[in-house]
């Protein structure tokens, strides 16, 4: 009990202090080299690696890991696991300053399927990646986090609204526009920016702000609830629990074979971008691990990736919502998602191994489809299936209120989801479990 309340600890303490995708992998890359891994670089040229832990921060956002043990790749094929590190939000447009009524504030986009109204009356801070050009004419970037509560976006009264609480709606354009300060004085976006920027960084003198990948987030720190604290919530569960989970997984496993985890950005937005699973990422990485097609070819022939990103859990408010013969529920295990027209990747091959690899972790597994009136969402995947030809099964741990602004789980299933991947890292070869050899 001890051990799994340490465990969901770090989670929290992760959660809290990695609001964007560029913060969780810069705390990740930190993690990993404490921990003995070795930075690579991707613009280096470098011939065969050596057996040693790296790991590769791509474009801020995605991150890759890998554990080498000398066994060839294409006899031992590779145990690849994937999540990503993106979550649904608010994000601030270029230029974003409004003032009305003496009001400062901010305009934004919705980035991927948020559920909206989850973002009123909260105690909002900003945080992410800027770029600006020095006081001597260099180019820099850096993330910024103000971590204090410094907006937020007021419901309408109930007496303004009378149906309200029947029928409300939103518009992402005017309605979602947090509000900053008042004040008669002309602040300054840049302003605000560069002083943030100077606080952070004490070396930086920025002459000129020249663009910016900022966030708005909850400062509400996550937390273990319940009566007998069965519960954590908090954002970004989705999906930043998996990537946590994962990178303590390969680190922790016992005897780790040859391995690699990849963490994927703009999974919520579709992933078509050079970071995300759509992108090159992967196959660049694979092709400099083995540049000879047919031993890659060979490798990855006996490998199996692991998709991992939270799945529904049952909500208790609404059975009908989901398919009556699966039902996940918090706190009992992991669960393997499975879809008819390919929205995930799972077969009965893939889904078979996940459930046989449980059964050797002793985790309890469960399964997910979706009710055949309702679209499904989909992962990474079957993108990254389809993009390399390796065999994947898509699972996660189930959640509730996914796209919230704060999203619940339960805090036992980290702990299933940890041992249930260290003891895949740790797996003699993968292919050996085609052949039905699981003892």
């Amino acid at each position: 009990m001890k051990k799994n309340k340490n465990i969901s600890d770090s989670l929290l303490d992760f959660l809290g202090r990695c609001p964007t995708p560029y913060h969780a992998v810069e705390y990740l890359a930190g993690f990993l080299r404490e921990n003995g891994f070795q930075p690579l670089k991707e613009s280096e040229s470098r011939g065969k690696l050596n057996p040693g832990n790296y790991f590769i921060v791509h474009q801020d956002g995605g991150l890759a890991a890998l554990s080498l043990t000398g066994t060839p790749l294409e006899e031992s094929g590779l145990r690849l696991a994937g999540a990503h590190t993106d979550s649904p939000g608010l994000k601030v447009k270029p230029f974003p300053v409004r003032r009305k009524n003496n009001c400062l504030q901010l305009g934004v986009e919705v980035y991927g399927g948020a559920l909206l109204g989850s973002w009123f009356d909260r105690d909002l801070s900003l945080a992410g990646r800027v770029s600006w050009i020095e006081k001597n004419n260099i180019f820099k970037t850096g993330l910024i986090n103000f971590q204090n509560p410094l907006a937020v976006i007021p419901s309408l009264a109930i007496h303004l609204d009378r149906d309200a609480n029947a029928k409300k709606s939103i518009n992402k354009q005017k309605d979602l526009v947090p509000m900053l300060l008042l004040s008669e004085q002309d602040d300054s976006f840049e302003e605000i920016l560069t002083l943030q920027i100077k606080k952070e960084n004490k070396t930086a003198d920025p002459r000129q702000i020249l663009a910016h990948d900022l966030f708005f987030y909850d400062v509400q720190k996550p937390a273990r609830i319940g009566l007998h604290e069965d519960f954590l919530t908090g954002a970004r569960l989705d999906n930043l629990l998996s990537c946590f989970t994962l990178v303590q997984s390969l680190i922790h496993a016992p005897d780790v074979q040859n391995s690699l985890l990849i963490l994927y950005d703009h999974e919520e937005v579709g992933s078509v971008s050079a970071n995300g699973a759509r992108g090159p990422f992967l196959r660049m990485l694979l092709k400099r691990l083995l540049p000879d097609s047919d031993r890659r070819q060979q490798m990855l022939s006996r490998s199996l990736l692991i998709s991992v990103d939270n799945a529904h859990g049952v909500h208790p408010n609404f059975i009908d919502k989901y398919d009556p013969e699966h039902l996940p529920t918090l706190n009992n295990g992991p669960v393997i998602k499975w879809n008819a027209n390919q929205r995930y990747a799972t077969d009965s091959v893939t889904g078979g191994f996940f459930r046989a690899l449980c059964g050797r972790a002793g985790v309890p597994v469960q399964d997910f489809v979706m009710r055949n009136d309702m679209a499904c969402g989909s992962t990474i995947g079957p993108l990254t299936a389809a993009e390399t030809g390796i065999k994947t099964v898509d699972i996660g741990v189930p959640s509730l209120a996914m796209h919230s602004i704060r999203e619940t789980a339960g805090s036992k299933d980290c702990v299933f989801l940890l041992q249930v991947m260290q003891e895949f890292f740790s797996l003699l070869p993968v292919d050996a479990l085609w052949k039905g050899h699981c003892q």
